[in-house]
């Protein structure tokens, strides 16, 4: 990320900076070229109005030259057949023979810059004045004006080079710091927190892989919650179901055929139980697609557990409004939440166990309820630690129930009353 980031910015600009100085160094020596053309024409036109041209047909061979002429110049005075009269140059000089026609030339000539300007006259033209000057100080000019603009370029990819670390350094350590982070949530460590930086977006995935760590670590937290809470319900119903035949095998009076219609029964609502553990675990515990009747359930699972409590010289009473909306949680979960509740008040209650269903507009009400002592003061019944083994088992009905959308509720202590609330789909 670095590496990439660093060859794309100074590639960039090590471009940007060619294709603005090449045409720019072309125009510059042209500039030079044009700019020292242009002085040795005025040079030249200069001498050739102040030289007067009958010094140039009386053939005088030294003439003398105006004052303030740059010293640079090399001048010579040419007849119109390009043949040198006087000054400086070479024998014929042809582009002094090309100023004949009573116009400027100029031109390279022997390595030299060369302007060529006639003598002004009525008369049959005289010759012309041709000034040079060495065509390496134009280079000079050039070269040093290219050295300033390669000195110039490789600053600015210097500063594009160094701003390029910085940028590259500031977008890659936050990444970086991302990476660290999702390699320590795949180890396990769910209290990841990313580094902020000034990166906006690495900020928000950043925020976002800690809003996952925190989910995945409280899903897995219910999940393990979740296993104990079952094996414990599990456990439960099964010791209840060898308990009651290891006494039966203890007494020799005992009901052989009642025993095994009680451990038939005790296994059917075992494998029941399993069932619906697996669906929860497996569907996520949410709600099912359609709403189920909440009235057929509680009729279904009171009836069941009339029976058990009948042996025991307990009652239950049921209360079932005739018509009831339909419930937006797991027909599975509802039916484990009931199970605890009953199984609470059949272990722990005393008395007329009720079970009474209610509508609530936007819901529905289940609450159970018995004559027993209830939950001492200060408890919470809902703790897995619980002393007195409310804990695990009311620990399992209220997690399921907040799973499904709805809640478990203990709305009295003593004579205990739990409240079930659904809503309605």
């Amino acid at each position: 990320m670095r590496f990439r980031v660093l060859g794309a910015i100074v590639g960039v600009a090590t471009l940007s900076v060619a294709l603005f100085a090449i045409p720019l160094a072309i125009s510059m020596e042209r500039l030079y070229h044009d700019d020292t053309t242009a002085s040795l024409d005025r040079n030249a036109t200069w001498i050739a109005a102040v030289v007067h041209d009958d010094v140039v047909r009386n053939g005088v061979t030294s003439i003398p030259l105006p004052r303030g002429v740059p010293s640079r110049l090399t001048v010579g005075f040419f007849a119109a057949s390009g043949a040198k009269l006087s000054g400086a140059g070479p024998d014929m000089s042809r582009i002094a023979a090309d100023a004949r026609d009573g116009h400027v030339h100029e031109g390279v000539e022997r390595g030299f810059l060369v302007a060529a300007a006639p003598f002004p006259s009525d008369k049959k033209l005289a010759g012309s004045v041709r000034v040079a000057v060495p065509y390496e100080i134009v280079r000079d000019h050039m070269y040093r004006a290219w050295l300033a603009m390669a000195g110039l370029a490789v600053v600015v990819i210097g500063l594009a080079a160094v701003f390029a670390l910085r940028q590259s350094a500031r977008l890659a350590a936050p990444l970086e710091h991302l990476t660290r982070s999702a390699q320590a949530l795949g180890a396990g460590d769910f209290s990841i927190r990313a580094p902020r930086s000034d990166v906006r977006e690495a900020d928000a995935a950043g925020l976002a892989l800690e809003a996952t760590a925190r989910r995945l670590g409280d899903v897995l937290d219910r999940e393990r919650a979740f296993s104990v809470d079952v094996s414990h319900q599990l456990r439960t119903q099964l010791t209840g179901l060898l308990l009651g035949l290891e006494s039966a095998l203890g007494r020799p009076d005992a009901d052989l055929a009642g025993v095994i219609r009680t451990a038939v029964e005790r296994g059917e609502r075992l494998q029941t139980t399993i069932e619906d553990l697996v669906r929860l675990t497996r569907g996520g515990h949410t709600g099912g697609p359609e709403p189920f009747d909440v009235r057929a359930l509680v009729e279904e699972i009171c009836v069941d557990r009339r029976a058990a409590l009948a042996e025991t010289g307990r009652g239950l009473t049921v209360s079932v409004p005739d018509e009831l909306p339909g419930v937006a949680a797991s027909p599975a979960a509802v039916r484990q939440i009931l199970h605890v509740l009953l199984d609470n008040a059949a272990i722990h209650g005393r008395g007329e166990v009720t079970v009474e269903v209610s509508d609530l507009g936007d819901g529905v009400a289940v609450v159970v309820s018995d004559q027993g002592p209830g939950v001492p003061e200060g408890a919470d019944v809902f703790a897995r630690g619980a002393g007195d083994g409310h804990g695990i088992g009311l620990a399992l009905a209220r997690s399921l129930a907040e799973a499904e959308g709805g809640r478990l509720i203990l709305r009295r202590a003593s004579p205990p009353v739990f409240s079930l609330l659904l809503q309605a789909r």
